[in-house]
């Protein structure tokens, strides 16, 4: 599906901070079928945008520094959400309990964001878009296609997300007798959300994000030979898809999906 614009309150992006940039576009570029470009990031490297049939589909970019030992060295998907203003978003972050890490500042005439962090724990960025309005396809083979949370307080962040975004929260029976949340904005899907259980461990709140593909069994194989380890799955959703959860060779963690209407 190709995107011109992403309404506020959506899932409109996604980019990987990583400590071998080479190493993830080629590991990502190979598994879902994308081209890449890269371009200056000022002072932080280069910023690496994957590309599927000339359309920006994600983004990878060198770590600084700074952030590998807050990451353990490894690498770190982030996903943005649309917001008309940075500036009001911010300050309704802070209002909701949240904490304003960075921002809001220009990403040279690209967009305005923020990197704020919920009440939870969880990181995210606002992205108010300029010239970038972020991904331009979406839910097909080699796109992104969903995002969700995870976290130990699900009232605590659908208190948050509600005030920040609008969102309403409607719970799902999972098959081990817990519930899976998701996120509407005006009656369409916005995201997901699902507790963290004791059994996971130390984990701790965090977005994650989905990579939709034509063939689920055909990328596990691709996906293996190319150094990923499977972390959970293959887990079958009704009417949604098929899923499987990777940790990639330099330390991220991604799913991908052969959606129902794809199958």
């Amino acid at each position: 599906m190709e995107v011109k614009q992403h309404l506020p309150g959506m899932f409109s992006w996604a980019d990987m901070s990583s400590p071998d940039r080479s190493g993830s576009v080629r590991f990502y570029g190979e598994l879902l079928r994308l081209d890449s470009e890269d371009g200056p990031m000022g002072d932080m490297g280069v910023y690496t945008t994957l590309r599927k049939a000339g359309r920006k589909s994600c983004a990878i970019y060198d770590m600084p520094p700074m952030m590998k030992p807050v990451t353990g060295g490894f690498a770190v998907w982030q996903t943005y959400f649309a917001v008309e203003s940075a500036d009001a978003a911010a300050t309704r972050v802070q209002e909701l309990g949240g904490t304003v890490i960075m921002g809001p500042a220009d990403a040279s005439t690209s967009g305005r964001m923020v990197f704020a962090q919920d009440p939870t724990g969880a990181h995210f960025f606002l992205w108010q878009a300029g010239e970038h309005t972020g991904a331009e396809v979406f839910a097909e083979p080699g796109a992104l296609s969903w995002s969700e949370l995870f976290t130990r307080d699900t009232e605590a962040a659908a208190d948050f997300y509600g005030g920040l975004f609008g969102w309403s929260t409607n719970p799902h029976p999972t098959p081990d007798g817990g519930e899976y949340f998701e996120y509407q904005l005006d009656g369409s899907s916005a995201a997901g959300m699902l507790a963290i259980k004791d059994e996971w461990g130390e984990m701790e709140a965090r977005w994650s994000i989905y990579f939709a593909v034509a063939d689920l069994e055909q990328s596990r194989e691709k996906a293996r030979s190319l150094g990923a380890k499977e972390i959970a799955g293959p887990i079958d959703v009704e009417g949604v898809g098929r899923f499987v959860t990777l940790q990639d060779p330099q330390g991220g963690y991604a799913s991908i999906i052969q959606l129902a209407r794809a199958a």
